[in-house]
C-alpha cells in the first residue's frame, strides 16, 4: 500500500439481541442496532478492515432516525479522499463532523484495521498479541432485587475484583441493602465497588444519597445527577463524601478543558463511540492527567468488533484500574471472537478465529 491511497467503504447492519432485559435509569434495553463498517481497496478484496458505528439510543449525538442514511452519505463523501498512512486520524477528524461520533470512531478503527492487514488489529500491542490482559469491572444491571442479587453472586463467583452496580431504578433502600450484602462478605481491599446512577438523582437530595452510599466504601459513583447542570455538579463534586465520575456530562462537549476546570470531577469515563473516537479520547486523557483527574474507559454496548477496538485502545493508553469492557457477553447473536473473560480480566486469545461479519 503506497503512502497515498484510496479506500472503498461499505457497511452491514445487525440488530443485536440482549440475553435479558437490560435495565437502566433511562429504560429497559432489549435490542441494539450496530453498523459494521467495511474498508477495503479495489482489486484487493481479500484484505478487509472492520469498524463499528453503534450510536446509543437516547444518548449519542448521532442517535437519529435517519442514521443509516447519514452513514451511507458519509461513506460516499469520503470515497474520494487520498488517505495518508500517518495522517488517517487527522483526516477523519477534519472530514467527519463532531456531531457524528460513532461514525468517526467506526471509520478510524476500520481504516486502522485495514492498514494493519485486516486481522482486527487496530493498534497492535500486548493486548492484541495475547501477552497482556486488562482488569475489568463486573456489571450488575438494574432489575428486581432477586435478579440483581443473582448477578452479584455470579460476578463474585467468577472472581471479579471490581463490581459496578447500576442504581436508580428500584427502591434506594433495596439498592443499599445489595451494597451492604457485598460489603458484609468482602472488604474494600478485596472487592472494589462502583455504582452508576446514570443521572437518576435529583440535585437537591443527591448529597444525602451520596452520604448514605459512602458508608459502603465505594470507589466512585458515575453521573449522580443529570448531565448539563454544571453548577450543581460542581457543588456536588466539591462536597461529595465519595469520588464522582462524569460520564454523560462529557458527551457533546467540545470545550473539554472548560468543563474539567469548572466542575473539577474526581474521575471521568471515556466511551470512544460517544466521544468521537481515538483523538478525542486522547485529548480528554491528556487534560485529565494534567489536572490529576482519574479516568477509565468503558464500552457503550458495542458488539465484539467495537469492544475489541476499545480494549486495544485502553491498553495503548496505559489503562491501570479496572475498565468497563465486559459487555461482549450481553448478546445472543454477537460475533464469535478471540475476546475472553476470566477471573475479572479480559484478554485476547489469538488461537481463536473471528467470526466474520455477515
Amino acid at each position: 500500500m503506497s503512502d497515498s491511497f484510496k479506500i472503498t467503504f461499505d457497511y452491514l447492519k445487525r440488530t443485536l439481541v440482549f440475553k435479558f432485559d437490560a435495565g437502566t435509569s433511562r429504560g429497559v434495553l432489549k435490542t441494539k442496532e450496530v453498523y459494521w463498517i467495511k474498508a477495503f481497496q479495489e482489486g484487493h478484496p481479500e484484505t478487509v478492515g472492520w469498524g463499528e458505528a453503534a450510536p446509543l439510543a437516547k444518548l449519542s449525538l448521532d442517535d437519529r432516525a435517519d442514521f443509516e442514511e447519514v452513514l451511507q452519505r458519509t461513506l460516499l463523501e469520503i470515497a474520494d479522499i487520498n488517505w495518508r498512512k500517518n495522517k488517517v486520524l487527522e483526516q477523519l477528524q477534519d472530514s467527519i463532523p463532531f456531531e457524528l461520533p460513532s461514525i468517526r470512531f467506526g471509520l478510524e478503527t476500520a481504516i486502522l484495521d485495514l492498514l494493519n492487514g485486516g486481522g482486527k488489529k487496530i493498534l497492535g500491542n500486548g493486548f492484541y498479541d495475547g501477552e497482556k490482559s486488562i482488569s475489568i469491572n463486573g456489571l450488575i444491571w438494574m432489575g428486581e432485587r432477586d435478579f440483581m442479587m443473582a448477578q452479584i453472586n455470579e460476578k463474585l463467583e467468577q472472581g471479579f475484583g471490581c463490581i459496578k452496580m447500576k442504581i436508580g431504578a428500584i427502591d434506594f433502600g433495596q439498592e443499599l441493602d445489595l451494597l451492604n450484602y457485598i460489603r458484609s462478605r468482602f472488604s474494600k481491599d478485596q472487592v472494589t465497588l462502583r455504582v452508576d446512577a446514570n443521572g437518576a438523582f435529583l440535585a437537591n437530595d443527591a448529597i444525602t444519597k451520596l452520604e448514605q452510599l459512602a458508608q459502603y466504601d465505594l470507589h466512585s459513583i458515575e453521573q449522580p445527577i443529570a448531565p448539563g447542570n454544571w453548577e450543581a455538579m460542581k457543588k456536588l463534586c466539591a462536597a461529595t463524601p465519595l469520588p464522582i465520575a462524569l460520564d454523560e456530562d462529557l458527551i457533546g462537549v467540545e470545550n473539554k478543558a472548560g468543563l474539567l476546570d469548572e466542575i473539577r470531577p474526581q474521575h471521568i469515563i471515556l466511551k470512544p463511540t460517544l466521544l468521537g473516537g481515538i483523538m478525542e479520547t486522547n485529548e480528554w486523557i491528556a487534560l485529565a492527567d494534567a489536572r490529576n483527574i482519574g479516568w477509565w474507559m468503558t464500552s457503550a454496548l458495542e458488539s465484539n468488533i467495537g469492544l475489541n477496538a476499545i480494549a486495544q485502545l485502553a491498553d495503548q493508553l496505559g489503562a491501570e484500574i479496572p475498565q468497563g469492557l465486559g459487555t461482549g457477553k450481553l448478546y445472543r447473536n454477537n460475533l464469535k471472537s478471540p475476546l475472553e473473560i476470566e477471573q475479572g480480566r479480559i484478554h485476547y486469545n489469538p488461537s481463536i478465529a473471528w467470526e466474520e461479519p455477515s
